[in-house]
């Protein structure tokens, strides 16, 4: 047998709402989800509007007797058209598993069929069972029976007909939150994948929510890699929308991207930002190999932009008496970190210099801890303990000698952070 439509609907209360449904829609099989006898009162359950013999159903909630037969009878069901699938009235978990059992089952033995839920009748924790079920599976389409309200009570007599339950927003918000929670941890490339494997919806403002969060995502882990350029074209066009809350970052990525005396010492705090994401997530000798970049690359900066040396082969003239900086095979006089530093201390006035003079002993030490893990010379894994230990040494000292000095730039602060939770699901 073809089967083309199939209808999951909870049964309890009238029965004038199943029976519209199955007019409606007549579908080639129903799963009836049903309450069985109460164990405490041993009262009939809603099975007996499926299974019950001769006239088991009462017309009207106030008749005194049952003047109708069951569901099946009364809307021409053959025995094979149709099953029963019991649950408790009032267990949700219990309720969730047997649905999903049936939805599992209808989807395998029947392939590409359309499938119906229908939560109109059950009580309430059938009835959220379904609902909850049919949200997990694409494809399944959400209705209920309703009509003419007279009353808060029920439905006006007559005037019921099945209705599409539009819940394309809720099936996109739960897809979608499981990827946007990965802000929470900085993992921005995830997020971006999982939302690109959503399939758009065919409503256009879902859809442009969809891609709104897709893009923000894709930029914001082009930043995490420093690809500032490809950060800024996907996040420029959210500009209004995302304004009042990354005005800060917007304003930062521009001054990473435009040619300016800005820009070099913007990249030293950005550099810093990164580490500390890395620390956050556990990625320590990675948050500490982006340290010791920082302090070099900032030596670096202020020799290049104050005395304009390139530490890749400092001329023999600007080298200070008492210090010797050996040519190497090419001929070049490359200077390391510390030797960088030290022509900071000699060459440069300001908080620089009172940072060489007074912290490279304690900088060495920090230096020692990245030249013995495994991302440099050594085979040491860098822990927490470590990072811990690093890390407040950099915050008070250093970061302030780098931000006093990237003051005469007129930069007065660093970049945030970039931002863990994600709020545009408007």
């Amino acid at each position: 047998m073809t089967v083309d439509t199939i209808l999951i609907c909870t049964v309890g209360g009238s029965h004038q709402p199943i029976g519209t449904a199955i007019r409606d829609l007549r579908p080639d099989h129903v799963c009836f989800v049903c309450s069985g006898k109460d164990l405490g009162t041993e009262k009939p359950g809603s099975d007996t509007q499926i299974i019950g013999k001769g006239l088991c159903i009462k017309a009207g909630a106030n008749d005194e007797k049952a003047s109708l037969p069951n569901i099946p009878a009364q809307t021409n069901l053959a025995a094979d058209a149709y099953e029963i699938i019991i649950v408790p009235a009032d267990d949700l978990d219990a309720a969730v598993i047997a649905v999903r059992a049936a939805l599992n089952r209808v989807k395998e033995h029947f392939p590409g069929a359309r499938i119906v839920a229908d939560y109109t009748g059950g009580t309430k924790s059938m009835s959220a069972a379904l609902v909850l079920e049919a949200l997990e599976h694409d494809g399944v389409e959400l209705q209920l029976v309703t009509g003419n309200r007279a009353n808060l009570i029920k439905v006006q007599d007559g005037t019921e007909a099945s209705t599409p339950a539009i819940a394309d927003a809720v099936r996109l918000n739960r897809a979608m939150t499981p990827y946007l929670l990965a802000w929470g941890r900085y993992a921005y490339d995830e997020a971006a994948a999982g939302l690109a494997g959503i399939r758009s919806p065919g409503n256009a403002v879902l859809r442009s929510r969809l891609a709104r969060a897709r893009d923000l995502s894709k930029a914001f882990s082009a930043w995490d890699r420093f690809d500032h350029t490809e950060a800024l074209r996907l996040l420029e066009p959210y500009a209004r929308v995302v304004k009042d809350d990354l005005e800060k970052h917007l304003g930062a990525l521009k001054d990473l991207v435009a040619e300016s005396t800005k820009q070099e010492p913007m990249r030293l705090f950005d550099l810093w930002r990164n580490a500390e994401r890395r620390a956050a997530q556990g990625r320590y000798d990675d948050a500490v190999a982006r340290v010791y970049r920082l302090v070099e690359w900032t030596a670096q900066w202020l020799l290049l932009s104050r005395c304009g040396i390139d530490t890749a082969d400092v001329p023999s003239e600007m080298i200070p008496f008492g210090m010797d900086i050996p040519p190497n095979r090419d001929g070049k006089r490359p200077a390391g970190l510390f030797v960088a530093w030290t022509l900071v201390e000699k060459l440069i006035d300001g908080p620089a210099r009172t940072f060489a003079s007074d912290h490279l002993p304690a900088l060495l030490g920090h230096v020692q801890t990245r030249n013995l893990s495994i991302l440099a010379h050594g085979y040491t894994p860098i822990g927490r303990e470590a990072w811990e230990k690093q890390r407040p040494w950099l915050e008070k000292i250093f970061l302030p000698m780098l931000l006093a000095e990237a003051k005469t730039v007129q930069l007065h602060a660093m970049p945030p952070q970039l931002p863990t939770f994600y709020s545009w699901r408007d």
